[in-house]
C-alpha cells in the first residue's frame, strides 16, 4: 500500500493545529484545577514551595484546636477565681453580721461607785467631776488610803507595807502583766489595760472603771500589790488581790475578791451564723473542683501546656501554665463553731477569732485576685498567640495560592485566543487541501 504524502502546506497548518489544541488542553486543565501550576512538571520550584507552605499552614491549623481549648481552659478557671470570690465576699458578710452582735458576748467587769470618786471628793475637790478624780487618783502613796482634795489627788493603796503594784489579764491562752509605776494613776492602769488587746478599760462618769474583754474568752483581770515587782504580780493572780480596792464585780455581780474570772455567753445571732458561714465555706471547694474543661482543671493543681507551633525541641515555643489547687483550707478560711475550737476551726462566739478570720478573709481576696490576675496575663498571651497563628495560615495559604493559583481571566482569555487560532487553523488546512486537489485536477 503506497504512503499518503502531505503537502508541505499541509503538513504546517497540520503541526499548527495540532500545537493549538495541546494549549488548549493545558489551559482547559488550569481552568478546571485553579491552578497554573498542577505538578512538579509544570514548575518545580514554585510547586514544592507551595507544597511547603500549605504543609506548615495545615500543621498551624491543627494547633489552632488546641490553643482554643487552652482558652477555654483559662476561662473556666478564671470564672471559677471570679464565683470564689463573690462566696469569700459572702464570707465576709457573714462575719461583719457576727461582729455587730459582739456587745452582749464579751465578758465584763463593772466598778461600784463611790470607790474611785465619791460626793465628797467632787465637794473637796471644787467640783472636780468623779471621772477626773479617779483617772487622776494614783494607785498608792505612803500612808492610808486618801481621798482627793483640792491639794491632793488621794490614792487607792498604802504603799508603806506594798510599794509595788502589777496589772495581770488574761484571756484564753493570752496573758498580759505590767509592773505599774510608783507614782502610777488609775489613767496608767486603764491605758495599761488598753494596751494589752485583751480587753478595753473606761472611767465612766460616776467614776467607776469598767473593763470589757475583746473576745469571748473566760476574761481574768487582777491588779496586785505586794513588797516587790515578784509579790505584787503573784497577788494580782490571787483570790486576795486588789480588785476590791477598784471596785470591780464581774459580771454576775460578785464581789472581785471572791474570785477573778468573769465569763461571757454564747450569742444565738452568732450560734445561727455557723450553717450559713459553713455551708459558703464547703461551696468554695465544689466550685473549683467545677471550674476544670476537657479534663484540665488549673484550680485543682493540673498543669496546661499550650503549643503555639510546628517545631519540637528547643525550636518549639509554647506556655506551660501551672494551676493552683485552690480550696478553702488553702485560703486559711477555717470552719466555725461554737465554743472551744480544735484545729482547722474558729470560735465564732470570740471576738478576737472573728478579727482573725476577718483579716484571713481579707487576704484570701488579695491571693484571689493575684490567682485571677496572672490567669489574666496568661489568657492574653494565649489570645494573642491564636489571632497571631490565624494571620500566619492565612499568610501562607495567601503566599502558596500566589505560586500555583491560575488567573481565570488570563487564561480564559488565553482560552478564546487558541479557540479563535484553531479555526483559523482549521481553515487555513481546509485551503491548503483544496490547492492540492486543484493541481491534481490538472491531470484528471
Amino acid at each position: 500500500m503506497a504512503n499518503t504524502i502531505l503537502t508541505s502546506g499541509v503538513r504546517a497548518n497540520l503541526l499548527t493545529l495540532q500545537q493549538t489544541t495541546a494549549e488548549q488542553g493545558i489551559i482547559q486543565n488550569r481552568l478546571a484545577t485553579g491552578k497554573r501550576v498542577n505538578s512538579a512538571i509544570d514548575n518545580p520550584v514554585n510547586y514544592f514551595t507551595s507544597l511547603g507552605l500549605n504543609d506548615r499552614a495545615n500543621e498551624l491549623k491543627g494547633l489552632l484546636d488546641g490553643i482554643s481549648n487552652g482558652i477555654q481552659t483559662i476561662t473556666a478557671a478564671s470564672q471559677g477565681i471570679d464565683s470564689i470570690t463573690k462566696l469569700v465576699q459572702s464570707l465576709q458578710s457573714t462575719i461583719k453580721q457576727a461582729q455587730a452582735d459582739a456587745a452582749a458576748n464579751r465578758p465584763n467587769r463593772i466598778g461600784t461607785s463611790d470607790v474611785l470618786a465619791d460626793a465628797g471628793e467632787v465637794t473637796a475637790t471644787n467640783g472636780k467631776s468623779r471621772k477626773d478624780i479617779a483617772l487622776d487618783k494614783r494607785i498608792s502613796n505612803a500612808g492610808a488610803p486618801a481621798d482627793a482634795t483640792a491639794t491632793s489627788v488621794g490614792h487607792l493603796i498604802n504603799a508603806t507595807t506594798t510599794p509595788a503594784t502589777a496589772l495581770t489579764i488574761s484571756a484564753g491562752s493570752t496573758t498580759y502583766t505590767v509592773d505599774l509605776g510608783a507614782n502610777a494613776t488609775v489613767r496608767d492602769l486603764v491605758n495599761e489595760i488598753n494596751k494589752s488587746g485583751i480587753a478595753t478599760a473606761t472611767i465612766d462618769d460616776s467614776g467607776r472603771l469598767n473593763v470589757t474583754g475583746a473576745g469571748s474568752d473566760t476574761l481574768r483581770v487582777g491588779i496586785g500589790a505586794g513588797a516587790d515587782a515578784t509579790a505584787a504580780r503573784t497577788n494580782a493572780s490571787s483570790a486576795t488581790n486588789q480588785n476590791a480596792t477598784f471596785g470591780l464585780l464581774v459580771a454576775d455581780g460578785n464581789s472581785a475578791g471572791a474570785g477573778i474570772t468573769s465569763t461571757g455567753g454564747n450569742s444565738t445571732v452568732r450560734s445561727n451564723l455557723i450553717k450559713q458561714f459553713n455551708d459558703l465555706r464547703d461551696q468554695i471547694d465544689k466550685l473549683a473542683q467545677d471550674a476544670g474543661y476537657n479534663g484540665k482543671n488549673l484550680l485543682n493543681g493540673d498543669k496546661l501546656s499550650i503549643i503555639f507551633n510546628e517545631k519540637t525541641g528547643t525550636n518549639q515555643s509554647k506556655l506551660d501554665i501551672q494551676g493552683e489547687t485552690l480550696s478553702a483550707a488553702n485560703l486559711g478560711v477555717l470552719t466555725a463553731v461554737s465554743g472551744t475550737a480544735l484545729t482547722g476551726q474558729f470560735n465564732i462566739q470570740d471576738d478576737t477569732s472573728l478579727n482573725t478570720v476577718a483579716d484571713t478573709l481579707t487576704s484570701a481576696l488579695s491571693s484571689l485576685r493575684s490567682i485571677s490576675s496572672t490567669l489574666g496575663s496568661n489568657l492574653s498571651v494565649v489570645q494573642t498567640r491564636q489571632d497571631f497563628t490565624k494571620n500566619l495560615v492565612n499568610t501562607l495559604t495567601t503566599g502558596a495560592d500566589n505560586l500555583v493559583l491560575a488567573d481565570s481571566n488570563e487564561e480564559g482569555a488565553k482560552l478564546l485566543a487558541l479557540n479563535t487560532r484553531q479555526q483559523l487553523s482549521q481553515t487555513a488546512l481546509s485551503l491548503a487541501s483544496q490547492a492540492d486537489q486543484g493541481v491534481l485536477r490538472l491531470f484528471g
